[in-house]
């Protein structure tokens, strides 16, 4: 059962994953990343769940996309992007499941769309 700090390594020798076990489950922050070395996301475990804010990264070291976990499902507010860093659409997550208004955005930050789901059973 692993426990404690555990580093994995690409071929090339770059980081791939770096965050710690307890009891043979992810806990606290880890951190993955692409072969180049750059940062692909970010965020925490507790029991070997996601959980709490996490972020994505483009090879380019732009945001990708943001948002929150909770017990494994996205929860919260949710933010993608586009490549050159605008905001592409936002929303809300239900236990996974989009839910009220979801915004679409052009590259300028303009409204182009809304779409409504209806709120998780």
């Amino acid at each position: 059962m692993k426990n404690g700090t555990e580093k994995t390594y690409f071929r090339n020798g770059e980081l791939a994953t770096a965050g710690k076990y307890a009891n043979g489950k992810r806990t606290g922050v880890w951190k993955f990343y692409l072969r180049s070395g750059q940062l692909r996301a970010s965020g925490k475990f507790a029991n070997g769940k996601l959980t709490g804010p996490w972020k994505w990264y483009r090879e380019s070291g732009k945001l990708m996309q943001s948002g929150s976990f909770q017990d494994n499902k996205q929860n919260g507010i949710w933010k993608r992007y586009n490549k050159n860093g605008a905001l592409y659409d936002m929303g809300r997550y239900i236990n996974g499941k989009r839910t009220g208004p979801w915004k679409s955005f052009d590259l300028k930050g303009k409204l182009t769309r809304t779409k409504i789901y209806p709120k998780p059973a």
